[in-house]
């Protein structure tokens, strides 16, 4: 039986006086606040650190290497992995209160923000300036800016637009010694150096903590128009979308649902007909170009098994095809309480053979498993649907994941499009990559947190 050490008391001095009574915490309701994230895995931390600056982000950090404290950085807590779950024995570092948007530069087209900043509230400050920031994962209303850089984040955009790795500029980020580095600027071309503003980008806060981000900005397009298309089968959907990503035009999204996500959707009162398998389809551009694109990618979605093929055009029609699609995650849990979601990804040309392993699978295993997401990126939320009150079926849902990952990678894929590791999928780290590829991993993560004290125990398996 593990036991939960108590924080030196020399430590809990120097942060009584960097942070005030406000800005640190111990009492129960906000311990238990910030004791989990979306992946429903749970540990109380010791305290919750508020900082206000990126000042007292260095002390704190310094703090925690000379007390030998793990330290925990957290941003909104919607991140499915664990990541940002505490340790036995760490406090969380909250970022909720560093959340301003620094400044705008149209001209520029870039943003410097806080980690705290949520992506929706970035977002609305960015409309009038005929702007917008590319990552749109489904939590981008409440989630914040840091937890998106931290995993990765990524979302229906970025097949065209890129995640959120391919839309910053620059870091400023306190490492696990407590140093402050910079990296990057508010500029698009950079061959100076190693790049660490790319490398800090989905490290889930094991190498450095962000304290500010210049982000790359998008013009807002003029126009935009989808389309649905529904195929016999998952076979059919899935050599579509080799089609539509082997031609020119490069849709904005481009997203794939099952029977299974269809077959949800309709019990949850959307208007979808009864097919094997669709696709949502979505162009962006100008008033004249628009219909060309869309044109290109209809022929393109058109083949073997399609059933029928309808435009949506701006408005509600469009508003209404993609509000069914945000609504498909938070439905899975009303199939089953135990939903196991990993966002898995391989080569577009290889979605077929995913989606036919996945079938499988679910047939093997005697299990429910709903498969939808980004397929212009070759990246799918297989969901792993199962009542944890059932010992077999809990068990079943259990062996059927390490399954899901070894397909995966079989077909030249890797672990995450978007998730990243935490804890959910650390230990099957070591069948994604090579041991000499951990060992410079590891080399990384030592250079930058000698002690080990930051997020400790993520990402990286023991070893």
């Amino acid at each position: 039986m593990s036991t939960t050490p108590a924080l030196p008391a020399a430590f809990l001095s120097t942060v009584h006086a960097l942070l005030g009574d406000d800005g640190w915490r111990t009492d129960d309701a906000v311990l238990a606040a910030h004791a989990q994230d979306n992946s429903w895995r749970s540990q109380l931390p010791l305290g919750v650190a508020f900082p206000r600056d990126r000042e007292q982000v260095v002390a704190l950090v310094r703090a925690c290497r000379t007390h030998h404290v793990a330290l925990v950085a957290r941003g909104a807590g919607t991140g499915t992995t664990g990541a940002a779950v505490p340790v036995n024995g760490s406090i969380v570092l909250s970022f909720a209160r560093m959340a301003r948007i620094l400044d705008i530069q149209p001209g520029n087209r870039c943003a410097v923000v806080e980690p705290g900043v949520l992506n929706g509230d970035l977002q609305q400050a960015l409309m009038p300036h005929g702007l917008f920031w590319a990552p749109d994962p489904s939590s981008a209303d409440i989630c914040s800016i840091g937890g998106n850089l931290a995993c990765n984040a990524g979302g229906p955009r970025a097949v065209k637009y890129g995640t959120s790795r391919d839309n910053v500029l620059g870091l400023v980020a306190v490492t696990g010694a407590g140093d402050l580095i910079h990296c990057g600027g508010a500029y698009t071309k950079d061959a100076t150096g190693y790049d660490l503003t790319h490398l800090l980008v989905g490290s889930e806060g094991t190498l450095a903590l962000i304290v500010e981000a210049t982000l790359k900005l998008t013009p807002l397009p003029v126009a935009q128009a989808g389309l649905r298309v529904l195929y016999r089968d998952a076979d059919a959907a899935a050599a579509a979308v080799s089609r539509l990503m082997a031609q020119p035009v490069v849709p904005t999204r481009l997203e794939f649902m099952d029977a299974r996500s269809l077959e949800l959707l309709r019990r949850n009162g959307a208007d979808v007909p009864e097919a094997g398998a669709m696709l949502l389809v979505e162009a962006d551009g100008d008033h004249d170009t628009l219909p060309y694109l869309l044109q290109a990618l209809a022929t393109a979605a058109e083949g073997d098994g399609m059933i029928a093929l309808d435009v949506a055009m701006e408005g509600a029609a469009r508003e209404k095809l993609w509000a069914a699609r945000k609504a498909l995650s938070p439905a899975l849990r009303s199939i089953a309480p135990g939903k196991i979601n990993e966002d898995v990804v391989v080569p577009v040309s290889r979605i077929p053979d995913l989606v036919a392993g996945v079938q499988a699978l679910a047939r093997d295993y005697t299990l429910t498993i709903v498969t939808f997401g980004h397929a212009g990126n070759g990246n799918l939320h297989v969901n792993i649907l199962y009542q944890p009150d059932d010992a077999d079926e809990n068990a079943r849902a259990h062996a059927a994941l390490p399954k899901i990952f070894e397909l995966t990678l079989a077909l030249g894929g890797t672990l995450s499009g978007e998730h990243g590791i935490g804890l959910a999928k650390r230990d099957f780290m070591v069948q994604a990559f090579s041991p000499a590829t951990l060992a410079a991993m590891r080399a990384i993560k030592h250079a930058l947190d000698p002690d080990g004290i930051l997020n400790p125990g993520k990402v990286l398996p023991p070893g």
